[in-house]
């Protein structure tokens, strides 16, 4: 079988959901080759590659938004015969294997390799080489993700500017101009529907490159109030969202661009995104410290929608 000599193209960060692909590649792939747990031992799973997928797949580099829901259905028929995507993933090829998730060997643009987006379907799917297929991704979970994503962004450029007196030495901006805290102490992001987790690392490192930790667990509230302030005061202008793009490829670098009150904040991203602020219907964060294994950490849990739909545990 043949593997790709280009990488996937892409249409998720146009917002789309739906479109017609033709398969390149299909292998029989062993649970321990995928690089993550699938809580199964049965036969494995086919990794299906297309042409061109509307499916947006996690990267084992940067986990933060996770698979879209989809289904690959047989193009030709009435319905078509289709399978659901169990998971979809980032995976790269040398022309002489493939290599998915956390196994890839290399960085993207390494001469060479070829990156790909793997469709994870029921190891007794048919779908050989040549067939003409239709991509169908859940449309209602992509936009609770994108909502997430958005709000996530919107969260960190606020944490920045709320953040910005506790620094007393010079630090990379951000895409506003305030000292970058998400930047130098980000551990972890999680997009979740409608809402994000992020982990920040209070460690030594930090307090080297010049932020004061000193009593910063105190003045919590008070950040957390300037956070939402800001927020608020940016979903009620309806800034308009959008995704700037080099090119169609997976590897192409892509950006989360959104006109602020303040300047136009450009962000490299290669998630989903809602079209503006408003339609997110409202978005605040908590804040809180804690510890992780020995280490200081700022956990921000944002969420986006109405603060009354929130609070009853939407």
């Amino acid at each position: 079988m043949t593997l790709p000599a280009a990488d996937t193209l892409v249409t998720y960060p146009a917002a789309q959901t739906a479109g017609a692909a033709v398969v390149l590649h299909s292998e029989l792939v062993k649970n321990t080759e995928i690089g993550k747990d699938l809580e199964t031992s049965d036969g494995g799973r086919l990794a299906v590659l297309l042409d061109v997928t509307p499916c947006h797949p996690v990267d084992a580099g940067w986990p933060d938004q996770g698979p879209d829901r989809a289904v690959i259905r047989v193009a030709g028929t009435d319905g078509g015969q289709g399978w659901p995507v169990l998971d979809c993933v980032v995976a790269a090829t040398n022309g002489q294997e493939l290599f998915i998730g956390a196994a890839i060997p290399v960085r993207k643009g390494t001469e060479g390799w070829n990156f790909v987006v793997a469709h994870l379907l029921p190891a007794d799917a048919h779908l050989p080489e040549g067939a003409a297929v239709e991509v169908v991704v859940d449309a209602g979970h992509r936009a609770a993700l994108s909502a997430g994503h958005t709000a996530c962004h919107a969260a960190s450029l606020a944490l920045n500017r709320a953040m910005a007196p506790r620094w007393s030495k010079e630090t990379r901006a951000d895409a506003l101009g305030s000292p970058d805290f998400d930047a130098a102490a980000i551990a972890s992001s999680t997009i979740q529907e409608h809402g994000s987790v992020d982990v920040f690392r209070l460690n030594k490192s930090l307090r080297r490159k010049g932020f004061n930790t000193d009593g910063l667990a105190g003045e919590l509230a008070a950040i957390t109030s300037s956070i939402n302030a800001t927020l608020a005061s940016w979903v009620l202008t309806g800034s308009p969202v959008r995704i700037e793009r080099d090119g169609d490829a997976l590897t192409d670098r892509r950006y989360w661009v959104c006109s602020l009150p303040d300047g136009e904040a450009r962000i490299a991203c290669g998630g989903t995104h809602v079209a503006s602020l408003a339609e997110l219907g409202g978005l605040h964060v908590e804040l809180l410290t804690e510890e992780d294994q020995g280490t200081a950490v700022l956990r921000m849990v944002t969420y986006a929608g109405p603060a009354d739909e929130v609070s009853s545990g939407r």
